[in-house]
């Protein structure tokens, strides 16, 4: 029997749906939230997903204040735009695109970011209050990856899980996510033996590996969920481009309980948990302040 395919789009749009009525509340009583998109060079990809994410938070009544920067820019330079920006009480999340040019030092912009707005959730604040169980603010794609797999399975409390990954973006918290909800974690990598092995004993498996394909579909537990997180763009023998997973799909997809299309699922929950956690961050900003109107 094939698999449930989980629509990471509807979900996504579901989203955004309360996101939008949420904010149009928030609006109503004067507060406004505030979401600053950095983006330094031109790399296309970027661009593309910067314009997404401006688009999206426009959509749902999120100000959006953008900053395009050129390559040349320097680390000192965007250190002091993200201080400028840590200040400014109209701006509650503020997102630098990543990567960054060579020659910009990532790791000392990242950390510059005000925790209560790092709205990717990546400063060492946030990553260390989410692995101590404490209120964080939570990286988007393992929270979107997260919503996705309680639309089949609400209740995870004892359910074996497989992270294929090791990130900070990704595999790191999405274990942390999981074990909050209970589930029997193992984190595997490059170094893991017996990958196939694991698999066939996992109820759930995500996969964030950036290798296509490389999850075989035979080595899928029978009614598993798998959350596929990769989006490589491979060419067929045609010279036709296109994205596929990490995963491969099509024989999976006979052997899984539920399944994430490629395009089509992880991808856009991602943007609409950053937006998510822009309102939050918002909300949090105007209890801090004793404004509570």
């Amino acid at each position: 029997m094939s698999a449930t395919i989980i629509d990471g789009r509807a979900a996504a749009g579901r989203l955004r749906q309360r996101i939008a009525a949420r904010t149009a509340e928030l609006t109503k009583e004067g507060l406004i939230p505030g979401l600053a998109v950095v983006l330094v060079g031109d790399d296309p990809a970027s661009q593309i997903y910067v314009g997404s994410k401006t688009r999206q938070a426009q959509e749902v009544g999120i100000h959006h204040f953008d900053h395009r920067l050129p390559a040349t820019t320097t680390t000192a330079q965007l250190v002091g735009l993200v201080k400028q920006l840590n200040e400014s009480p109209e701006v509650h999340g503020i997102l630098v695109q990543l990567p960054l040019p060579a020659g910009i030092n990532s790791p000392q912009v990242l950390s510059t970011i005000d925790p209560a707005k790092d709205v990717d959730g990546f400063h060492a604040c946030n990553v260390g209050r989410l692995s101590l169980g404490e209120e964080a603010i939570v990286p988007c794609t393992p929270q979107g990856c997260m919503m996705l797999i309680k639309e089949v399975q609400p209740d995870l409390a004892g359910q074996r899980a497989l992270v294929i990954g090791r990130s900070n973006i990704v595999g790191k918290p999405m274990a942390q996510l999981l074990l909050r909800n209970d589930c029997t974690v193992t984190i595997a990598h490059s170094r893991t033996r017996d990958l196939p092995a694991l698999c066939q004993e996992s109820d759930i498996v995500v996969a964030a590996i950036g290798r296509p394909k490389a999850i075989a579909g035979d080595w899928i537990r029978p009614g598993a969920i798998v959350i596929d997180v990769g989006i490589n763009r491979v060419t067929d023998d045609n010279g036709t481009s296109r994205l596929v997973g990490d995963v491969d799909f099509a024989n999976a997809v006979n052997r899984a309980g539920a399944i994430t299309p490629v395009p089509g699922g992880v991808g856009p929950m991602t943007i609409a948990c950053l937006l998510m956690n822009t309102v939050h961050a918002a909300i949090r900003a105007r209890l801090r302040s004793g404004n509570t109107v």
